[in-house]
């Protein structure tokens, strides 16, 4: 049997493997020069939808935290003293104006009112009297059957009982006053809170709380608003790309905890020239009517304000903005040097969300600060299918057309 020299057999070996290792290269050379012909305009192009950029004037909105106090915070006080005898109301309810919340015992003041009118009664008979001598003397004096003195001592009379008249009429008020301050009324509407003071006590005036009123229709809003977000503000302003509320008096909405809103809408009424040192914003309020008392002293909510508005603004969906992580961008459908129509990656500055209705739909959209000129073509819709910059696009309407 012949055999075949050692090193004949291992160059045939490394002739097989090298078979191998260049046909592996050739394979992978030919996928690479595959990939870039795609790159270069061979894979086909990626149905998109597009917005075209047009200037317009769009709502702006600020949402801030805020906390809810009452309107009025009232402390329930007898204007008289006496012996407290029923308590009206129950602890937390819903009272009125008007409404009675404790009686003190009357009967004294009765008796006053009583004694005041006796004496009112009393005074307006001697008024009559010297009205009469007045009235008999006058002619006599004419015919001087009487002297001068004794017509104006009449005439004193008669006015001296007319001023006490006057005096018996307002000890008469004076004592009726008394007699209604004997039962203590809401002065406005609201809720009442606990009693400080057991029936059968003796309330000596104005001294002794009997209880506290929290007036909460309307409700007091209260929020702090940056100094930096103000100034932002005024700067925009200034240069005309936003109008504020005229004076100020910004439109308030609520939104609750469970992201609901409150029915009815408020206005700022007040804005404190301030700047606390520690939060670095101004305390602003607004008053919002809280008809159905939903709302409560204490409660946390968002307040949103409205009625600025952002002049000559972009906008766009929120689905186009997306983000590399060096910033946000958009992609922008424009030609390329073969007139192809190819996405490019356009960065820009995003301004504040804002939320339209459109129909039957929310829009959900950024207003772009910067990045973006009127006519480019924003691509809203198949920025999934765009796998690099440049890549090439078509229109998805286009696409179904020729289909």
């Amino acid at each position: 049997m012949t055999k075949k020299p050692f090193f004949k057999k291992l160059g045939s070996h490394f002739t097989t493997r090298g078979v191998l290792a260049f046909a592996i290269l050739t394979t992978l050379a030919a996928c690479e020069q595959k990939s870039e012909e795609q790159q270069a305009g061979g894979m086909p192009p990626a149905f998109v939808d597009i917005m075209e950029m047009q200037p317009r004037s769009v709502p702006f909105s600020i949402e801030l935290p805020a906390t809810l106090s009452g309107a009025k915070e009232v402390e329930i006080r007898a204007q008289v003293s006496g012996i407290l005898q029923t308590r009206n109301f129950s602890e937390g309810d819903k009272v009125t104006a008007g409404q009675s919340l404790f009686s003190l015992d009357d009967k004294a003041f009765i008796v006053d009112v009583k004694q005041s009118k006796a004496a009112l009664a009393s005074a307006q008979i001697r008024f009559e009297q010297a009205k009469r001598e007045v009235q008999r003397l006058t002619p006599l004096r004419q015919n001087n059957s009487v002297s001068q003195r004794e017509l104006d001592n009449a005439n004193s009379s008669l006015e001296i009982a007319e001023a006490d008249i006057k005096s018996a009429q307002a000890r008469l008020d004076q004592a009726e006053l008394r007699l209604q301050y004997s039962k203590v009324s809401s002065p406005v509407n609201g809720i009442v809170g606990r009693e400080l003071v057991s029936e059968g006590t003796y309330v000596s005036g104005p001294e002794v709380l009997l209880t506290q009123l929290t007036q909460i229709d309307p409700i007091r809003v209260r929020f702090g608003l940056s100094e930096r977000e103000q100034l932002k503000m005024r700067n925009d302003a200034e240069s005309g790309e936003l109008t504020l509320p005229k004076g100020g008096h910004w439109k308030t909405k609520l939104k609750l905890f469970d992201g609901s809103f409150h029915p009815e809408q408020g206005e700022v009424n007040f804005s404190d020239i301030r700047i606390n040192s520690l939060t670095g914003t101004s305390e602003l309020q607004a008053i919002v009517p809280n008809s159905d008392f939903s709302l409560r002293p204490g409660q946390f909510v968002r307040v949103i304000l409205e009625g600025a508005v952002r002049e000559n603004a972009f906008v766009v969906p929120q689905r186009a903005v997306l983000d590399n992580g060096l910033g946000k961008f958009v992609y922008v459908m424009a030609e390329n040097e073969q007139g192809g129509t190819i996405a490019l990656p356009a960065p820009v500055e995003v301004g504040e969300w804002m939320q339209e209705q459109q129909g039957d739909t929310t829009f959900n959209g950024w207003i772009i600060r910067k990045g973006l000129k009127q006519g480019d073509k924003v691509i809203v819709d198949g920025m999934a299918r765009i796998f690099f910059p440049g890549m090439p696009v078509t229109l998805a309407d286009n696409a179904q057309a020729q289909q």
